[in-house]
This record gives C-alpha cells, sequence and structure tokens, in this order.
C-alpha cells in the first residue's frame, strides 16, 4: 500500500475510519466533506484534507482526482442524491477504482445500473454477522463467499481441543481447509504485568496440536463449517 493514493469522500464515522485505517497503513489521504469540522477531525490523521462540495465537478478536477489508486464515496445518512451524483462525475473523470456506499439493496441496484462495479452496505454486513454469532456463538467472524463458501473464524470446538490436525483430518473428514490459527501467547510488558495477546501462527502443519484457546480460521461450505462445529461440540 505504500505509495498508494486515496481520496475518501464523507467523512462520517464510516468515511472517517476508513480514512484513518488508510493512512495508518501508509497510504496517501485525501479526506474530503462538505463540512469543515469534518475535515478538521480528521485532518491531523491524514495527508490532506480539504473541504468541499464533491458534487462540483471543478472542485473534483482542481483536486486531480481522477489521478488516485481509488476513491471511496462514504457519503451517506439520507444524502442518497448526493453520492449518486458524486459517483456520476467520478465516473465521468474516469477515476480508476471507485468504491461506493450503499443503504440497503434499491441504492445497490442504481449504483450497479450507472456503472459504479464496487459497492460497501456496511450495515447489512454488520446485521449478518450479528444473526450469525447469535445463532452460532462459535461463531467470531464471518466472510460470506459466492456458491455459499466463507471463511469463518470460530473457537476450537471441544472435542478436537488438544490433537493434532493430522488426527483431526479437516479437509477429507469435513471438507473444509484450515488458513491459519490464532494463538493466546503471554508475555510480560514494561510495567511487570503479564499480558495475554492472540497472534497468527502463520501456515500451520499437520503436526500442530490445536489448543482449546485457539481460535481456527477455516475455509469452505457453510454446511460443512456448521457441520464441523456441530460434531465437534
Amino acid at each position: 500500500m505504500k505509495n498508494a493514493r486515496y481520496a475518501v469522500i464523507g467523512l462520517g464515522l464510516f468515511g472517517t475510519s476508513i480514512a484513518r485505517e488508510l493512512s495508518r497503513r501508509g497510504a496517501e489521504v485525501l479526506a474530503i466533506d462538505n463540512v469543515e469540522h469534518q475535515v478538521e477531525g480528521v485532518s491531523g490523521d491524514v495527508a490532506f484534507g480539504v473541504t468541499m462540495d464533491a458534487t462540483d465537478l471543478k472542485a473534483l478536477k482542481a483536486q486531480n482526482i481522477h489521478e488516485m489508486d481509488a476513491v471511496i464515496v462514504a457519503i451517506g445518512e439520507g444524502k442518497f442524491d448526493t453520492m449518486l451524483l458524486c459517483v456520476v462525475l467520478l465516473l465521468e473523470l474516469k477515476v480508476k477504482r471507485i468504491i461506493a456506499r450503499a443503504e440497503g439493496p434499491r441504492q445497490r441496484m442504481i449504483l450497479e445500473k450507472i456503472g459504479c462495479k464496487e459497492i460497501l452496505s456496511p450495515e447489512d454486513e454488520v446485521a449478518m454477522l450479528v444473526a450469525e454469532r447469535l445463532i452460532n456463538p462459535n461463531i467470531i467472524y464471518y466472510m460470506p463467499l459466492p456458491d455459499n463458501y466463507e471463511i469463518v473464524e470460530i473457537k476450537t470446538p471441544p472435542s478436537v481441543a488438544n490433537r493434532s490436525l493430522a488426527d483431526i483430518n479437516l479437509r477429507n473428514r469435513y471438507q473444509i481447509d484450515l488458513i491459519t490459527i490464532k494463538r493466546e501467547v503471554a508475555h510480560v510488558n514494561r510495567e511487570g504485568s503479564t499480558i495475554t495477546e492472540k497472534h497468527i501462527l502463520g501456515v500451520v502443519g499437520q503436526d500442530t496440536i490445536l489448543l482449546a484457546t485457539d481460535t481456527l480460521l477455516v475455509f469452505g461450505i457453510d454446511q460443512d463449517i456448521q457441520r464441523f462445529i456441530e460434531i465437534n461440540q
């Protein structure tokens, strides 16, 4: 991401979080909003902050918006007409990559019709995650993929704790793959207190023993992952 340049238009909670995270990861970020105090709130965390009307074609050109690697349009909270006009102008300026926020299926459909290829629906994604975690408390996080596949973070089911991956045989027995493991590691901080943090083990071998406190990142069809959880409770 080093030397990458992004613009974030709309600095509500969602847009501000994206701008700060991109900047934290080393990207050059241009943060744009038409409300001055919103820009001031993030200006210390990003390369550039500009107060302007993102539906003004001349203003967008003046910021060389077409030179950005991507533009994230995070305008929300009942301002769909403003967001839509902004996206149309970005398309007209031939911005390389436009990522727009949609509030619901109708907005998503309209954005798709005008040619926006990357659309975020954070509220829907959060709702799905909350529902999944309520239905299955063993699931910490999940990412739905096409064709009923998903990537899921799950707690180690009790029946597979203290067993090797070779013994559990995830692929042949359950038709799922283990991507990696998050493992708790204790260490002493500067104050002399022992704290526990989770660290990624990277690519793990078949001789790796699963611990009860591990978090497993697995890939597979949703029904197969659910079956693995249920069988091993």
